[in-house]
């Protein structure tokens, strides 16, 4: 399998390099094309993606990556998923989305420092609760 570095974060490219370049591509033309609910369905999908390369370098031992690819997962979360929350609009919704974004970048922190998969599986799946929930929302507003 073939590593590559996009946008500073090391992702792991099945099969040819022309793959990697297409996934680039396609990444910068998703981002420049999206409306607000589409960014945070990608924000989510970056940190997810990030907490699957993690379990990846966790099984190949290697720690830099491991490492690199949590950081990336706790800022799209942090910077990102964080930052987009409203709290003066979004109310109790918004805070307790806070304070579980903040329990998922603990548990991707003590998944770092144990190099424990269990808790990098806890952080994905609350990350693919909460994506699965926005997705459902996106959809219902569109039929609108």
């Amino acid at each position: 399998m073939e590593s590559r570095e996009v946008y500073g974060q090391q992702h792991i490219v099945p099969g040819n390099s022309g793959a990697g370049a297409y996934a680039r591509v396609g990444l910068e033309s998703g981002v420049m094309s999206a409306d607000p609910h589409q960014l945070i369905v990608l924000l989510f999908d970056g940190a997810e993606s990030c907490i699957r390369n993690a379990r990846i370098h966790v099984e190949m031992g290697a720690i830099a990556e491991r490492g690199r690819s949590i950081s990336r997962a706790v800022d799209i979360i942090n910077q990102g998923l964080l930052a987009a929350l409203d709290m003066e609009r979004g109310g109790e919704i918004s805070a307790n989305l806070a304070r579980i974004y903040d329990y998922i970048i603990r548990l991707l922190l003590e998944a770092n420092v144990r190099v424990d998969v269990t808790l990098l599986d806890q952080a994905e799946h609350l990350l693919q609760e909460i994506s699965s929930a926005w997705r459902e929302l996106a959809v219902t507003l569109r039929k609108e």
